[in-house]
This record gives C-alpha cells, structure tokens and sequence, in this order.
C-alpha cells in the first residue's frame, strides 16, 4: 500500500472523532459573550420586584452563565441580596444556580453562606444540599441541605444541626456569658415570623455544667420589641432550672425521652417546659429524679 492511500485511510479514521471534538467546543461555545449583563423583573404597578447582574456572561440558548453575580430582590420591608462567584439563568424557568461563595444578606441582618445554591425566582425559594451558615443576631446556626424563603425568615435545615446561641449580656459592664450549643441530627425548623425553632431527632442542649436531651424540642424566642421579665415575687428556682438564662429565648419544650443532668443529678421525663420569665423547669410524663448529694452522705452511718 503506498504512503498516500495510508495518509488519507488515518485522515478518514481520525475525522470523526476530530469533528465531534469540534462540535463539542462549539457547543461550549456561547451565541453572544457580553460585559456588565443584567436582567431585571417588575411587578403589578411597574415596581422592580428582583435584579440579577454579572460582568461577564456567555448567553445560550437556553441559560446565561454569568460571572461575578449579583442579585437583588425587593420586597415588603425586607430587601435580599445575593452574590456568588459564578452561576446560571435559566431563561425557560426563571431559575437561578449560584456556586462558589454564595452569600445572602438581608437588611434585617441576617446572613447566609454556602457552597452552591438554587434560586426559584417564581416560587421565591432557595435550596441547597450543601453545608449552609446562617447568622442571626446572636443566633448562629450551621446544617447541611437548606430550603426555605429568600429572605431567611422560613429555613429548614436537613440535617447534621448545630445552633450556637451567645446570650447578651444586660449592660457593658457585665462578664460575657457562657454560649449554648443545640445539636440534632435533623431536620430544624426555624420560622422568624413566629418567633419558633423546632429541632428533631437526638436533640442535646449543652451547657459546661448543665445538658438537656431529648426527641424533639420547640424554642420560642421572646418577640421583636418584647422584653425579657423576672417576677421579684418569685425567688426559688428549681435546680437547675437556670439552664437558659439570659438568652432571648421565651420557651422552651422538651419532648420524648427527656434527660436533664446538671453534674451527677439527672431527671427523666416524656415533656420538660422550661420558662425564662420565672426560671423553672416544670416535669410531666412519669417525672424520675435522681440526686446525689457528697455532702449528705459524708456523715451518714455505716449499717452492720
């Protein structure tokens, strides 16, 4: 076979596989590359409702791939706004990916950050399966998997939950106070409207000298503008009892295999509900307490 006919059989063999290499590079490659790319939505009355910007974007058919994001979107009393590194926008349904360094701000302060996230523009939602950070005044709590609102005020965490609450000191003067720390293997739920946090499965509350565990437990946290009472009248607390103390929490309620050690007493319950207002613990559901003293038993008679 002469030199020739071998060039143009290894010529037609390599073709294909050359073309739909190039293809493939074709379809990377977008229909319009612009700079400073921005969209934006109006409501009912002409108000801007949402704002979605990049510096550089690739425009496809179907999607936009932007760069650099930034997305803005307005509602009653409570702006968001969103930043991440790259993404995409899906034209068709109006849906927004978010990776590498997502951060969601609202003007209420509260504060979001994770790894990759999902914008419905339509529904107004957000979702992830990644790990996800939220800060909320002296709230900061951490979980993998999120959906909720845009606005933070509605989340739902998946699971592996930790909720640190830093309670407030009263005035400037005052030593800082020992931190909270809430675990469940999830999900938690938060609602800010309602001022409630439900947290399930394999709850623990954990103090240095105090933990609290149980199935579920529901946190009320004490209204915006509401202030934090103690009845002078009442002056015995259950011991223990101040397990919660100087935090902006209202009420807490324990459910399902309630065990509360405070150094080497525990009690057991089905339902504990703790009160902020007046510092108790109230037990119900086959309550069992058990206390050990060193110093009632160090004088005590030894039997024969």
């Amino acid at each position: 076979m002469s030199k020739a006919v071998l060039i143009l059989l290894f010529f037609l063999i390599s073709f294909p596989a050359y073309a739909a290499k190039e293809k493939a590079v074709q379809q990377e490659t977008s229909d319009q590359q612009i700079s400073d790319f921005s969209l934006a939505g109006y409501g009912d009355k002409g108000k801007k409702s949402w704002e979605l910007s990049g510096k550089n974007a690739d425009i496809f058919d179907d999607v936009v791939k932007l760069k650099s994001i930034t997305g803005n979107l307005y509602g009653e009393g409570e702006n968001v706004k969103l930043t991440s590194d790259r993404g995409d926008f899906d034209k068709a349904q109006g849906k927004v990916h978010l990776e590498q360094n997502v951060v969601i701000t609202t003007t209420s302060g509260a504060k979001l950050t994770t790894n990759s996230l999902d914008w419905d523009r339509k529904n107004s939602t957000l979702a992830t399966k990644d790990v996800v950070n939220i800060t909320r005044e002296n709230m900061f709590t951490s979980g993998r998997g999120a959906y909720g609102q845009p606005n933070l005020k509605k989340v739902n965490l998946e699971k592996d939950v930790t909720v640190e609450i830093k309670p407030q000191p009263k005035d400037a003067q005052s030593p800082p106070q020992e931190s909270i720390v809430i675990t469940c293997n999830g999900p938690l739920e938060v609602d800010y409207e309602k001022n409630i946090a439900i947290f399930n499965n394999n709850v623990k509350v954990d103090r240095t000298d105090s933990q609290i565990y149980c199935d579920t437990m529901s946190i009320y946290f004490l209204k915006s503008g509401q202030k934090e009472e103690v009845k002078k009248e009442k002056k015995e607390e259950v011991k223990g009892a101040s397990l919660m103390a100087n935090t902006k929490i209202d009420k807490l309620i324990c459910r399902g295999n309630v065990r509360i050690v405070r150094g080497e007493n525990v009690s057991y319950s089905e339902e504990a509900i703790y009160s902020a207002l007046d510092k108790k613990i109230i037990l119900s559901g086959r309550p069992k307490l058990i206390l050990y003293s060193t110093e009632e038993f160090a004088n005590a008679p030894l039997g024969n």
